[in-house]
């Protein structure tokens, strides 16, 4: 035998035994006198004859594509978040541990879009309207308190209305200004 058989033009051309009968019946092969196949001629006809569109990717063998950092980083920290062993940053992740993590993530988000179903979770824009509009309404309860307390406490205290009412509202505008400071962190 001169050339290959189609057991071992397959293995060496990384395809099926099947795809090499194809190939060989569509006469994409080189054949030598024997029916032997002559790889080289073969390898260079089915490059020309064959449509890259409809060929499948060759297999990797061994040549995997970098992992970013971030989505290993992203690993690391919900296994850490749920009490699991995470590789040491720069560390090499198992598929083990990122399958883990991976299923821990889908497990967080059924949850939250259960609770949100419930009504147990509110989106972030309207519980920060909420907690504006509560705000405002205290902010204006407060403002309006001197005036409607004034007129008693002077009465009791046996003060001028006016001038109680002026003092009153700066200690509230004082305390008021101290509140606006406070800032609501939604994350």
């Amino acid at each position: 035998m001169q050339g290959m058989s189609e057991r071992r033009y397959a293995a060496h051309a990384g395809v099926s035994r099947g795809a090499v009968q194809k190939a060989r019946l569509a006469g994409r092969l080189v054949l030598f006198a024997d029916g032997s196949i002559d790889a080289a001629g073969s390898d260079a006809r089915r490059a020309a004859m064959t449509d890259p569109a409809k060929q499948r990717p060759a297999p990797s063998r061994g040549k995997l594509k970098p992992v970013p950092e971030a989505a290993l980083s992203a690993v690391g920290e919900t296994l850490r978040e749920q009490g699991l062993s995470a590789p040491a940053v720069g560390g090499s992740t198992t598929f083990l541990q990122a399958r883990t993590a991976n299923e821990v993530l889908k497990a967080q988000e059924r949850r939250l879009k259960l609770q949100k179903l419930k009504g147990e979770l509110v989106a972030l824009d309207r519980a920060k309207i909420l907690v504006f509009r509560l705000a405002r309404e205290e902010r204006d309860a407060w403002v309006n308190w001197p005036g409607r307390v004034a007129a008693l406490m002077a009465a009791e205290l046996g003060v001028d209305t006016a001038t109680m009412h002026d003092l009153l509202e700066r200690q509230v505008r004082t305390h008021l200004a101290e509140l606006a400071d406070v800032r609501a962190d939604f994350r």
